[in-house]
């Protein structure tokens, strides 16, 4: 048995902490050894024990930290993986056809490698290729292969580039990467193309609605529908009180919104608009968006310059190259989107009116942002009223120009 402790003045023992008691092992003291060796070989023998079982306790713990990360696979620490790659040849530079993939990086950024044989490379070169390019195209619901894309981004790459960075201009719509060579009259000489790759929003999820569904460990889910989920634009659960408080924000710019307004549809000619009394400029555009141009007595494109003050009319000379119809079109509009969140319990209004908190505090509301100024003074107040944060965000859209008609309004126009 062992005690630490304290010895005081008048020789008195104060116990600080005692060991449990053990027995120290005999020795066969040989003859001729005398008591204070065999006392000395009794300690030496201790020693030795003590020190045998403190190796062993600490083979015993290391054994017990190993066995935390044991997950049941065998053990290669033994092993040497110096002969695993062995007798296989090196990766080749390529695999000998042109191919490029693209892929979002976020929002704001995709990643595009490719490879293409020096062969197909050289072909080109052949038949005019001089620079080396990489192409980017918008193809938001429109077939490459017949239609045109919405945009374009051409970036200029070494021959010996395998992979770029690409700015994409636009975040939640589709795009595809090409790799071609440009030749010295402007044709495109197509090396690969990319599939289709629908690049992340960069604005909150439209998805804001949280579903829970609990699931039994040993449930068969093959075939199992547990939720029928509807994206947001094709949703058409009726519009909650707060909505319908918030758009109505809105109302007073609303009138304001021009969209194929008969000024982006039309060539004028110098004074011909004098015609048209300045109060009924905004009859022009109907709720469906159909311009003036529909209408039956309205004066259009051809009654105000091909045959009315046209080429007939006032004689343009022989030379006049040929006219030429298309249709074009542009959409471009802009959303607002408020979120936060509190505490649970807390209240919260906008503009003096309560909305509804989701389970964990968070809000969020989304609408439609048109011309004017528009006002959210939030306000959150704690469940026993003793404490308030507010936020007053202010929002002004100011739509100098609009020269605006959607796919299905544009109608074709000479020129």
């Amino acid at each position: 048995m062992a005690e630490i402790g304290y010895v005081t003045e008048d020789h008195y023992w104060l116990a600080l902490a005692r060991s449990n008691s053990i027995r120290i092992p005999s020795t066969d003291v040989a003859g001729g050894v005398d008591g204070a060796a065999a006392i000395g070989g009794a300690a030496l023998a201790a020693g030795a024990g003590l020190a045998a079982l403190g190796v062993l306790g600490n083979k015993a713990q290391t054994d017990v930290e190993a066995a935390k990360y044991n997950v049941g696979q065998t053990d290669l620490s033994s092993e040497s993986l110096a002969s695993v790659d062995e007798g296989l040849p090196d990766l080749p530079e390529g695999y000998g056809e042109s191919r490029i993939v693209l892929m979002p990086r976020d929002p704001q950024w995709g990643y595009t490698y490719w490879d293409a044989p020096q062969e197909h490379k050289e072909e080109l070169r052949q038949q005019g290729g001089q620079r080396f390019a990489l192409r980017l195209y918008d193809v938001t619901d429109v077939d490459l292969n017949h239609e045109s894309a919405h945009s374009l981004q051409q970036f200029d790459c070494d021959e010996l580039a395998r992979d770029w960075y690409v700015p994409i201009p636009v975040s939640d719509r589709d795009y595809i990467a090409e790799i071609g060579y440009l030749t010295g009259d402007g044709r495109w000489l197509l090396l690969a193309r990319s599939n289709p790759v629908r690049i992340p929003p960069i604005y909150p999820s439209d998805w804001f609605e949280d579903h829970f569904a609990s699931v039994a460990w040993d449930d068969d889910l093959r075939g199992l529908t547990l939720l029928d989920l509807i994206s947001p634009e094709k949703r058409t659960a009726a519009v909650s009180p707060l909505d319908d408080q918030v758009f109505g924000l809105a109302q007073a710019t609303e009138s304001l919104r021009l969209a194929g307004s008969l000024f982006g549809s039309m060539q004028h000619v110098a004074g011909s608009m004098q015609q048209i009394p300045q109060q009924t400029v905004s009859s022009y555009v109907f709720p469906s968006g159909v311009g003036a141009w529909a209408v039956p007595g309205v004066p259009t494109v051809s009654g105000l310059t091909m045959s009315g003050i046209g080429m007939s009319g006032i004689g343009f000379g022989a030379s006049m190259p040929p006219l030429r119809a298309r249709k074009f079109w542009l959409i471009a509009d802009a959303e607002l989107i408020v979120y936060g969140a509190t505490e649970p319990d807390a209240t919260v209004t906008i503009d003096g009116r309560p909305i509804q908190l989701n389970p964990d505090g968070t809000f969020r509301f989304q609408m439609s942002f048109q011309d004017g100024v528009l006002n959210f003074p939030i306000i959150a107040v704690a469940a026993d009223g003793e404490q308030t944060r507010s936020i007053h965000m202010r929002f002004d859209r100011e739509t100098p120009h609009r020269n605006t008609n959607t796919k299905g309004e544009a109608v074709d126009e000479l020129f």
